[in-house]
């Protein structure tokens, strides 16, 4: 399927490594024009190497300095701006809400919820002089469920959930889409390290900890990078103009989390 992006304009937090870095390619090789940041700049220097078409700029989106700096990048090298996509996010950490380290749901919030304010406050203005202007937001299964023992994270994401409505409503009148992504359980290094930290929390090998959380599922294999890259495409493309305000998830049908 054509999806007719050639040229669009795209920038993508956290690109260089996962989720980010399958939708930083993936809208690049349909020919659009993209630009990622992310705070692992070996990783950044590895894209930008690998796929000239992807420009770069090393920020850390708590920081609103540095969101500064990366949009004034950005748009000095995409020419505008037509497509936001808010992906960056951490982990958080695996523990009880009593046990846990207030500086650890602090920067939980900061990157997963507030890191997002930061960049679409300045990504609105540009949206609204483009003729296909998107804002994805990345949230998580852990954004419409309970998620024990990962208390800020779920907060986060069921934050980006409300941000991400009351911004639909918002930006409609501009022509400006925003939707959420929730996905499950996504292939890769971050996910199998939270499943190590809720195993180790629980006192239960990995293998068990994988089959609890895969008993929770209809579907019963791990989401890929690529099939959330796919989704966000289709949405971002002239084929998704009317989709707006959604939650979507990419989870194999989670009806839990353990």
């Amino acid at each position: 399927m054509d999806l007719d992006i050639m040229g669009l304009r795209v920038l993508v937090t956290a690109g260089a490594n996962g989720i980010g870095h399958a939708i930083a390619c993936r809208f690049a090789g349909e020919g659009a024009r993209v630009h990622v940041c992310d705070v692992d700049e070996a990783a950044l220097s590895a894209l930008v190497s690998g796929d000239p078409r992807i420009t770069s700029t090393p920020c850390d989106v708590s920081d609103r300095a540095a969101v500064k700096k990366l949009f004034e990048e950005a748009t000095a090298k995409l020419g505008g701006l037509d497509v936001l996509v808010n992906n960056a996010g951490v982990a958080g950490p695996t523990s009880k809400v009593e046990d846990m380290n207030p500086e650890d749901w602090d920067r939980c919030l900061e990157i997963c919820l507030t890191g997002q304010f930061n960049c679409t406050r300045l990504a609105v203005p540009l949206l609204r002089q483009s003729k296909n202007a998107s804002i994805v937001n990345i949230s998580s299964v852990a954004g419409r469920l309970g998620f024990a023992m990962r208390a800020p994270y779920a907060a986060a994401k069921w934050g980006v959930i409300g941000f991400t409505k009351s911004l639909s409503i918002e930006l409609g009148p501009d022509n400006i889409r925003v939707n959420a992504i929730l996905p499950g359980l996504v292939a890769g290094d971050r996910q199998r390290r939270v499943l190590e930290a809720k195993a180790q929390q629980r006192g239960i090998s990995y293998a068990e900890m994988e089959r609890t959380a895969f008993s929770y599922t209809s579907i019963k294999e791990y989401v890929t990078p690529e099939q959330i890259a796919d989704q966000i495409l289709f949405m971002c493309s002239l084929r998704g103009k009317t989709i707006s305000g959604q939650a979507i998830s990419i989870c194999g049908d989670t009806q839990m989390l353990g």
